[in-house]
């Protein structure tokens, strides 16, 4: 597997004390990593106020049977545009699988589906996604700024929002609460 693979199907955690404060344990469902770049959602923070059926009464499709979830802070790079992060259990138009995480979907018949009540059996909805140009996620790594952990469906499915971060660490083994926010240089 090469390092450009790596990082696909994987959870990436941010190290405590990461350079960046918008990423502060931040969680990324990772989909795409490849010599072009790296995309992955925002799985550890949900917005406010925002809920799913009222996205989708906003995009014109009837949320009939949706739950009316969550909405996750997929990230920074267009926060408008909608994810779902689903199990592999059902596909679209684009939906990118990536085992053992589970499945990325972002056309509208994903969201149809889900209304319908044919959709994945689980899901969760993002607006937005973190994204990286070739190379800058390796150095952002080489400068301990993230954590790849392994791409667990039950940390995305089965855990709270707010309880990933410790969740994920917490599954590859490692207390979080013992991590230092500084390294240094030997």
């Amino acid at each position: 597997m090469s390092e450009a693979e790596y990082l696909s199907g994987r959870l990436l955690l941010a190290m405590p004390g990461m350079f960046d404060p918008r990423f502060a344990r931040a969680v990324i469902a990772m989909f795409v990593h490849d010599s072009n770049g790296a995309l992955g959602i925002g799985v550890g923070q949900v917005h406010e106020t925002l809920r799913f059926r009222a996205i989708l009464a906003e995009a014109g499709i009837d949320p009939g049977a949706a739950p009316d979830a969550r909405v996750h802070i997929g990230g920074p790079v267009e926060p408008q545009r909608g994810f779902v992060v689903h199990t592999p259990d059902w596909n679209g138009q684009g939906t990118i699988v990536t085992a053992p995480l589970g499945a990325l979907s972002f056309a509208t018949d994903v969201l149809r589906a889900i209304a319908e009540g044919r959709g994945p059996a689980r899901w969760l909805f993002a607006l937005g996604y973190a994204g990286w140009g070739e190379g800058q996620l390796e150095g952002e790594m080489r400068h301990h700024g993230w954590y790849a952990a392994t791409g667990r469906a039950e940390v995305l499915f089965e855990t709270a929002a707010d309880k990933r971060w410790t969740a994920a660490w917490q599954a590859d083994g490692i207390d979080p609460a013992l991590l230092a926010s500084e390294t240094g240089r030997a």
